[in-house]
């Protein structure tokens, strides 16, 4: 008898837990079905969506770090059913080398199009490793805290404005303003000259017009179309800038959709050009998270600068025939620096990524890159190109 009330007990308890179990993940499911129903109305009515991220990151200049931040989108014009969504994300995140950055990259589409204004705005206080200007520093000069190591104050506000005059051909202008001051240096910072000559001129401002040919499905996370871009930039005392010199920026990517949608070869092919009296922290600059990751940002530095690379990636089908919210992408690639236009030396790239969908065509996005004895892992939103 003790027995028998012991087993129905034991049973009764087992029974209430599976119930609990069982109505906690009813109610989950149900909450999590209002919730896509909410995010399909809103997409459909081209109201405000936002989603917020959390997750772990590796850079081989930031080390390990943890970023959250949010990905807000809306269309500007709710009775332009064509009109794409413009797209707000922003990602705060601290790392165990001490650093805090912000970051955020701005994408809107205004008036049937004709308009677009978009925004880089970024912060970063961190220590850092400056190895010096050219390849041969950045390939010989061995990071240390007595050779590269010292602190790095910098933000940049970088807006621009883009006028489509006829389909897919747009002009217009952009505005930026950055800042870059470095402290603690250690010796071998201190001894560069670049550093000594500009490290107390920090702010620099300058204007710029540009010209764009842009047939792009979705320019957050193309699937097909070209993208070419022009750009001049003179920076200067005359808008309370600190060194006079100019950047001449020339960008062309082309997007094939390979077999279903979603699956896609991605190239690009991007030159950075500076002349004039060009401070460290306005060089041209490879291995950041938008071109050829793994390596550390800042390490290969110098006036010119010139990179190709070419992506695949992969979205994931249903069983019904619908893609789902996952894909895998693989890319390789390689890049160089010089004074000039004499690129001698390249550096390999290449690596594999994870997207996860978070909003129509919006994506987070986990990269792991690999150079030439050098690796990183990167989390961010949206495509690097």
């Amino acid at each position: 008898m003790k027995k028998f009330s012991i087993f129905i007990l034991f049973s009764l308890l087992i029974h209430s837990v599976f119930a609990q179990n069982e109505k906690d993940t009813t109610q989950h499911l149900n909450w999590l079905k209002r919730y896509q129903m909410k995010q399909a109305i809103k997409e459909k009515e081209g109201g405000l969506m936002v989603t917020p991220v959390l997750g772990p990151g590796y850079t081989p200049e930031l080390g390990f770090s943890i970023a959250g931040g949010a990905l807000f989108s809306i269309k500007t014009d709710k009775t332009d059913s064509l009109l794409q969504r413009s797209s707000f994300p922003v990602t705060v995140g601290f790392s165990s080398t001490g650093a805090l950055f912000i970051q955020s990259k701005m994408t809107t589409f205004w008036m049937n199009d004709k308009l677009r204004v978009n925004a880089d705005v970024g912060f970063k206080n961190m220590p850092d490793n400056y190895f010096g200007i050219g390849y041969e520093n950045g390939k010989n000069v061995e990071k240390s805290d007595s050779t590269t190591a010292f602190d790095r104050l910098w933000f940049q506000f970088n807006p621009q404005v883009f006028w489509q005059y006829k389909p897919n051909y747009f002009v217009g202008g952009l505005l930026d303003i950055n800042y870059t001051h470095g402290k603690s240096p250690s010796p071998g910072v201190s001894a560069d000259e670049n550093y000594m000559t500009y490290n107390d001129k920090p702010f620099n401002a300058g204007l710029g017009a540009h010209f764009m040919i842009d047939s792009r499905d979705i320019p957050v996370n193309a699937w097909k179309g070209w993208y070419l871009l022009a750009q001049a930039t003179i920076y200067g005392h005359y808008l309370g800038g600190q060194n006079n010199y100019q950047v001449f920026n020339v960008d062309a990517r082309h997007y094939i959709q390979l077999f279903k949608p979603g699956q896609t070869l991605a190239m690009q092919v991007r030159g950075r050009f500076a002349v004039g009296d060009v401070p460290y922290g306005e060089m041209s600059q490879l291995g950041t998270p938008f071109d050829l990751r793994g390596y550390l940002w800042g390490q290969y530095r110098d006036k010119s600068m010139l990179f190709g690379i070419a992506e695949y990636r992969h979205s994931f089908y249903k069983s019904d025939g619908k893609r789902s919210k996952h894909a895998l992408i693989g890319w390789f690639g390689g890049g160089s620096i010089a004074p000039d236009l004499a690129f001698d030396h390249w550096l390999p790239n290449g690596g594999i990524g994870y997207r996860f969908e978070v909003q129509p065509r919006m994506a987070i996005r986990f990269d792991f890159g690999i150079g030439k004895n050098t690796r990183g892992f990167y989390f961010n939103f949206n495509e690097a190109f």
